[in-house]
């Protein structure tokens, strides 16, 4: 394999990756924090994902400027960070703290099937294209092969604001400090004063919200259809369990690590390039259990 080749598997590795961990950061966040593995997820992406290809479509059509389509992507995060988030926790999720594990996974699974089929009432089956934001970044040519600047700058770019704005509100925010104390205690955060509860909802708004700006970005680049918030939920548990659960800056070393193990395997065995990132996922468990940055913890008894 010569350098172009090598060259080109990374700018291809580094675009997929960002694409997935700025959905699988919202997924360990979660996580993390509510100790609730949310398969409802995968539709947050997908929701995000719609909102913004069918808003920018009218925008567009209506005759706005092309640029309106990046605004779409921030107000489409939050409809699905607020507006379908929001209540699913309150309403919802709530609930079911501290149950049995089997009991989360059925919930939000049956909040994933239901927000399926509301997709499908709403945009019915046929894809959805709109690639407004994209186009208007134009291309980039390297090593002879010509790349949307868009996948190639602009969402390695975006993830990393996502990463290092999230390591800033965590660490340096009021508001992140509250989430750490109640991700590392509890019982203890509550007994000083912090309302967990409340801490708990701003979590999952803020993870739901991390994975409706993954769909919202990745709009632009693909169609959508019935069907893209089962795969990157299936894509965005293999990237979480790498990392270890609650591990949010192992996500971003195991989206790449993922995203240029499939890349690689595009140029050298295609066949196995969609499995790829579970082979992965497989070999680092085998090895450690509890993931690449994951950490065994004492159980409470």
């Amino acid at each position: 394999m010569d350098a172009t080749l090598v060259a080109l598997a990374v700018f291809d590795g580094v675009a997929y990756a960002a694409m997935v961990f700025m959905v699988a950061v919202g997924l360990t966040m979660i996580f993390g924090v509510l100790r609730v593995l949310n398969v409802a997820h995968g539709s947050f992406y997908a929701i995000g994902a719609y909102i913004t290809a069918s808003v920018g479509l009218y925008l567009i059509g209506a005759g706005a400027p092309l640029w309106i389509a990046y605004p779409v992507v921030i107000v489409a995060a939050c409809i699905v960070g607020i507006a379908i988030g929001g209540p699913i926790e309150k309403l919802l999720l709530s609930r079911i703290y501290g149950k049995e594990e089997a009991l989360q996974l059925l919930v939000t699974f049956a909040v994933f099937m239901i927000l399926e089929d509301v997709q499908r009432l709403i945009w019915g089956v046929n894809p959805l294209w709109h690639s407004s934001a994209s186009d208007l970044l134009g291309t980039v040519e390297v090593f002879g092969v010509i790349y949307s600047s868009y996948q190639l700058i602009l969402m390695p770019f975006a993830a990393l604001v996502v990463l290092f704005g999230l390591r800033y509100f965590l660490r340096s925010t009021q508001a992140g400090r509250l989430i750490l104390a109640v991700t590392e205690d509890r019982e203890a955060a509550t007994a000083i004063g912090i309302d967990a509860d409340k801490v708990y909802l701003m979590t999952f708004i803020i993870g739901a919200a991390l994975a409706g700006f993954g769909g919202a970005l990745h709009s632009a680049s693909t169609s959508i259809l019935p069907g893209i918030g089962a795969n990157m939920i299936v894509l965005s548990f293999a990237v979480a369990a790498t990392a270890g659960l609650g591990q949010i800056e192992g996500a971003a070393v195991a989206a790449l690590l993922i995203g240029l193990g499939r890349s690689f395997a595009v140029y050298l065995a295609p066949e196995l390039a969609e499995l790829m990132p579970y082979l992965i996922m497989l070999l680092v468990l085998l090895v450690r259990p509890e993931g690449l940055f994951g950490r065994a913890k004492v159980r409470k008894i």
